[in-house]
């Protein structure tokens, strides 16, 4: 049974030009674009895509990305947070942006989301580092309790048909998956599953029946990171999301995220994001 949930932060069609020009924009949301006109540009440090009209674009949250158009290009778009009672996202396996056909139902059921959610665009600027705010945040999370019951399932639908659609095009690379040892994987859900607690690469190897040193080195030729920095990078995501739809201190974020202090937690955030703790919650925190 699906335990991750979804709620809409934004949804709208809009017509850009070559203003739409941002570069290392990384999200804690996810990005679903449909394009029914012009053509922009969306790349990542291993992909490039041309936006183009007829397809459909996702953007999992934390996957860093650039986007660009040089003329024109008209788009629909949805942002949505996702919630899982385990933290694991939906996309754990797969932060990379992805391209598939749209179908005369994606399109009608992305302007059915539209006219039973108006006024749900960004409104004020189309640069993220403009209405990326917590202010922002906590104001669409509002709206979505204000909004009745039946809306509330309808959005969530529409959401899981249009995600659906992505999931079953990341299904071919279950082979590639299935290559994965099994140690691996568990050590993967381990970690996912306890951010908050003390994790060391003597545990996984000891749970994993392994030798450390060799435990590491299929970690790596497996996932392409050793196992502290897989930790790491998911305590960041984490963190950030918490920075950024919660009022907790950067301490108790520190805490939760596994970090024994707020120093060494400063210094793998910076490491991860370029930006301080601090510095990414003020960002959020300014109204433009």
């Amino acid at each position: 049974m699906l335990a991750n949930s979804f709620s809409l932060l934004n949804v709208d069609h809009v017509q850009l030009n070559n203003r739409w020009n941002y570069k290392n924009v990384i999200s804690p949301y996810y990005r679903l674009y449909y394009i029914d006109g012009g053509e922009g540009k969306i790349s990542s440090p291993t992909k490039k895509l041309i936006l183009r009209p007829g397809y459909l674009y996702l953007i999992p949250s934390f996957t860093l990305c650039n986007l660009e158009c040089d003329d024109f290009m008209s788009q629909y778009f949805l942002q949505f947070f996702e919630e899982s009672p385990d933290g694991i996202s939906l996309f754990k396996d797969n932060r990379s942006i992805m391209e598939i056909k749209a179908t005369d139902t994606d399109i009608s059921i992305f302007n059915r989301l539209l006219k039973i959610n108006p006024g749900r665009g960004i409104n004020r600027s189309d640069d993220p580092e403009v209405y990326e705010k917590e202010a922002y945040y906590k104001e669409h999370k509002a709206l979505n309790k204000d909004i009745k019951t039946s809306v509330q399932f309808e959005n969530q639908g529409i959401i899981l048909i249009l995600l659906s659609r992505f999931i079953e095009s990341i299904r071919f690379k279950s082979l590639k998956i299935a290559k994965i040892p099994s140690v691996v994987l568990e050590a993967i859900n381990y970690i996912q599953l306890n951010l908050g607690n003390s994790i060391t690469i003597n545990d996984l190897a000891k749970n994993a029946n392994q030798n450390r040193d060799y435990f590491s080195r299929q970690f790596l030729e497996h996932t392409g990171q050793r196992p502290l920095s897989f930790i790491h990078e998911k305590r960041i995501e984490r963190a950030q999301y918490l920075i950024v739809t919660t009022n907790k201190t950067l301490l108790d974020i520190a805490i939760e995220t596994g970090f024994n202090n707020l120093p060494h937690f400063t210094k793998i955030f910076k490491k991860k994001v370029n930006k301080t703790p601090g510095a990414y919650r003020k960002q959020s925190l300014q109204i433009t």
